[in-house]
């Protein structure tokens, strides 16, 4: 259970890296939220 609590953490660190690339780059970097956003829904779901 230790390295799902990892993983999650790192996608959330992603999502907050790529948010800010967003914001102070270009918004293309958004494209790179969806992607985790939608493994994190994909998992949730599959439990995988």
């Amino acid at each position: 259970m230790r390295l799902e609590r990892m993983l999650r953490g790192m996608a959330g660190m992603f999502v907050l890296i790529s948010l800010l690339l967003a914001h102070f780059h270009t918004a293309r970097w958004l494209f790179f939220t969806t992607v985790i956003g939608l493994n994190l829904m994909q998992s949730a779901f599959s439990n995988w």
